[in-house]
């Protein structure tokens, strides 16, 4: 029976989970006055503000919270001449933040996402319900039909494998939104007033072999065992694409998931997404994306991760050269993009070298 996973601190409530083994990551433009509604379920954890934009402009944080803040003249001084792998104005710029963080646990929140509310009317812990999927495994390998087997009132279902039933290390949370879907410009065209008022209660594993549009406005993931993949690749200021940050990140990290027999989460916890972007503003930032991505799925679908690449680093830097190589034909950014992708992993050592020469030394 999969019954009910423990999860560490359950029992009182009153304890954060993971207090002291979880950053918080938000990427800004703008004063975080929406922390305030968020305090109750943040304030005992330690945040990372990403500055995007003017570095001399002052972002005010509300009282009480534990952070620190990094703007583009910190990101050069910290990386030097490799801050050119790190995007500058795009949200994509949050990152920076995974890089510098020494926890093991990651979330990241936009900071236009509120604290939505349960069909009961109660607010959402979307970190709770993050980490709890986080700290259960996940099932890839064979598909359970009541969804997530680890959740109270579920389990395996009948012809479930018993042999598959431990499931997987989970590396990645990926949560959904109320009010504003995450849709695309012409989506969003042609359906400009449309609302996501579906609470669907239900945490699946994403198969193996399957592909998802990773959103970062709700997502949590454990750093050490994904965090050299989560990478938001180069967009914003400068480059000919914006807005597929977080999904070009989603696309490396499932494959290399899938590779290194790592579990991948979808659905709750829910966040109410406030405030709808400007649809055209969009459309000009994702239109070589969206013919971009008819070349770019097949070739996330068909590559093929050799058996000795056994660390996510060594997974990541062979996808960088089969970019370059499959990619490159296309447009002169992808070519860009990988070389960026290499120097990220650089960087991700530099500023991680424990985890670096653990990652060198690990056998499969």
């Amino acid at each position: 029976m999969a019954g009910t996973v423990t999860v560490p601190g359950a029992s009182k409530p009153s304890t954060p989970l993971l207090k002291d083994e979880l950053d918080i990551v938000i990427p800004t433009i703008r004063n975080l006055d929406f922390l305030e509604m968020w305090r109750p379920f943040f304030q005992p954890y330690h945040l990372i503000i990403v500055q995007d934009g003017d570095p001399s402009k002052t972002i005010k944080v509300p009282e009480g919270f534990d952070y620190e803040l990094y703007n583009r003249n910190d990101i050069n001084r910290i990386l030097g001449p490799k801050a050119s792998c790190i995007s500058f104005k795009d949200s994509a710029c949050r990152c920076f933040g995974y890089m510098v963080s020494k926890k093991k646990y990651i979330y990241t929140i936009d900071d236009d996402c509120f604290v939505a509310k349960d069909p009961s009317g109660k607010d959402i812990n979307a970190l709770e319900q993050h980490i709890k999927n986080l700290l259960s495994p996940s099932t890839p390998f064979f598909f359970n039909t009541l969804y997530d087997p680890y959740r109270e009132g579920a389990d395996f279902v009948r012809g479930y494998p018993f042999s598959l039933r431990e499931g997987a290390h989970t590396a990645v949370s990926h949560g959904l939104w109320l009010n504003i879907p995450d849709y695309d410009a012409p989506t969003q065209l042609v359906k400009p007033k449309e609302r996501n008022e579906r609470y669907v209660d239900a945490v699946m594993t994403i198969p193996k072999g399957t592909l998802f549009p990773m959103c970062g406005m709700n997502l949590a993931f454990d750093r050490d065992l994904i965090g050299p993949a989560m990478y938001f690749g180069l967009m914003g200021d400068g480059q000919p694409i914006g807005r597929y940050d977080d999904m070009w990140a989603g696309w490396c990290v499932k494959v290399i998931c899938d590779h290194l027999s790592l579990g991948v989460k979808t659905g709750l916890p829910y966040i109410w997404h406030s405030k709808a972007s400007n649809p055209f503003v969009n459309l000009k930032k994702e239109y070589k994306g969206i013919f971009w991505q008819e070349d770019i799925i097949p070739f996330f679908q068909n590559v093929t991760i050799p058996k000795d690449c056994d660390t996510v680093q060594k997974c990541y830097i062979y996808l960088s050269g089969q970019v370059k190589e499959k990619l490159g034909t296309i447009d002169p950014y992808f070519v860009k993009l990988a070389d960026a992708m290499v120097t990220w992993i650089e960087a991700w050592d530099e500023l991680n070298p424990t985890t670096a020469a653990a990652e060198n030394g690990k056998a499969k």
